[in-house]
C-alpha cells in the first residue's frame, strides 16, 4: 500500500487508538473506584522506584501544582499513597505509594496482561521493536503536546479541565 494511503488511514485510526485507550483507562478507574488521573498517576509512581515530591508529579501528569496537590490529597485520603519529610531536606515532602496500593493495583494489571501478552505472541522481534518505538515516541510527543496545550488557552470549551 502506498504511504499516502496508509497516512490516510493512519489518522482516523490513531484517534480511535487514543479514544479506545482513555475510554479503557477509564473502565480500569472505575472498576477500582477511582479516578482515571489518579489510575494513572498511581501508574506512574510505580514506575518511579521510590517516592517523588508533588513536583515531580505534576511533571509526570501535565497538571498544575495545585492540580498535583490535589490529585495527593485524593490518594492519601483513599490510603494509596503516604506523605512524608525527605530525610535529607526536611523542606521537601516526598509522596509514596502504600505497598498494599500497588499490590491492588498490579493485580488487576496481572489479570488483563494475559491477554496483552497473547495479543504480542503474534509479533516477532522487528514488529515489537517497531511497537517499541512507536509507543516510546508516543510517551515523548504527548509530553510536548501537553505543554503546548498547557501555554496556550483553551480553544474548545470556556473552561479547562485540572485534574
Amino acid at each position: 500500500m502506498a504511504r499516502d494511503d496508509l497516512l490516510a488511514q493512519l489518522w482516523p485510526e490513531s484517534r480511535r487508538y487514543l479514544a479506545s485507550y482513555v475510554l479503557f483507562n477509564q473502565a480500569v478507574a472505575d472498576h477500582l473506584g477511582m479516578h482515571p488521573t489518579d489510575l494513572q498517576c498511581l501508574n506512574l509512581l510505580g514506575l518511579e522506584g521510590g517516592p517523588v515530591t508533588t513536583g515531580r508529579i505534576a511533571d509526570m501528569t501535565g497538571l498544575t501544582s495545585g492540580s498535583a496537590t490535589r490529585l495527593v490529597d485524593r490518594l492519601e485520603k483513599a490510603g494509596l499513597v503516604t506523605r512524608r519529610r525527605d530525610d535529607r531536606d526536611r523542606r521537601r515532602v516526598l509522596v509514596e505509594v502504600v505497598p498494599e496500593a500497588l499490590e491492588r493495583f498490579g493485580a488487576v494489571w496481572r489479570d488483563l496482561g494475559a491477554d496483552w501478552e497473547e495479543m504480542f505472541r503474534e509479533d516477532d522481534e522487528a514488529d515489537l521493536a517497531v511497537l517499541l518505538r512507536h509507543m516510546r515516541r508516543t510517551v515523548e510527543l504527548g509530553r510536548r503536546q501537553m505543554a503546548r496545550l498547557a501555554e496556550s488557552p483553551g480553544t474548545v470549551g470556556s473552561s479547562r479541565p485540572t485534574g
